[in-house]
């Protein structure tokens, strides 16, 4: 009988740790964007946005440890995916992992940034050499810097959440129709993610939320069903049928 045609009491509590890491992920991501990242950060006004940071700077260090806790997530997040998903194939599910781990990578170098931007704002003593206006558009570039650190870890997010589609779909450890879905919107966020990179007026065509809405649609509905659903029964065995 084929290892996919039974499921483990590891791959169950990978199940439930995938899912719970999946949804606690996403309202970190939720609380750090629109509940401080964008209140602080004003577009195109280097100046307004020191300002902000400066007298909300405990709610900006507490923006950086989202950053982290969600690193966390994602780590947690690639191992239980891998534990699941090996049986079925473990190179894909290794590759996988491994494109997860560039993501979460990418939003540990955004808390770098972040932290560089608060070293630019604050006293050392070589800071003198510098103009006010200077210093405010270096913060400002190191808080602009988690843009591209999101769009460079995004192809690899998509890429890995395709591999993991795919491997959803031939396992049937959830139903067919979502791991269809997630290969759809995942491959649709490969796509945009790469193109974007190489034509960086794409979002002027395509609205950027829509490179990567679908597929964390996706990945909130796989969080939902597996922390409450879990993996689906394992098919019976002959003698199981037999008695």
């Amino acid at each position: 009988m084929n290892s996919v045609d039974t499921i483990d009491e590891s791959q169950r509590k990978a199940a439930r740790a995938a899912g719970f890491a999946i949804l606690l992920g996403i309202v970190i991501v939720v609380v750090a964007n629109y509940g401080i990242d964008f209140r602080l950060v004003v577009a195109n006004n280097a100046a307004e946005t020191v300002r902000n940071i400066m007298a909300h700077e405990t709610l900006f260090r507490i923006n950086i440890v989202c950053d982290l806790i969600y690193v966390t997530t994602v780590v947690v997040l690639l191992s239980a995916l891998y534990v699941i998903l090996k049986p079925v194939n473990r190179t894909l599910a290794m590759i996988a992992a491994v494109c997860r781990l560039i993501f979460g990578l990418m939003w540990g170098l955004n808390a770098l940034n972040s932290l560089g931007a608060l070293r630019v704002l604050g006293d050392a003593a070589y800071l003198p050499v510098f103009g006010t206006d200077q210093l405010q558009t270096l913060a400002r570039l190191h808080i602009s810097a988690a843009f591209d650190d999101y769009y460079v870890g995004l192809p690899f997010w998509a890429l890995a959440s395709t591999l993991c589609s795919y491997l959803w779909f031939q396992s049937k450890y959830i139903p067919r129709a979502l791991a269809a879905f997630g290969v759809i919107s995942s491959a649709w966020g490969t796509i945009c993610a790469f193109s974007f990179i190489v034509f960086p007026h794409l979002d002027e065509i395509v609205d950027a939320y829509w490179f990567d809405v679908p597929m964390t649609i996706f990945e909130i509905t796989l969080g939902l069903w597996l922390l409450f659903k879990g993996l689906r029964p394992s098919r019976p065995t002959l003698s199981d049928s037999s008695s």
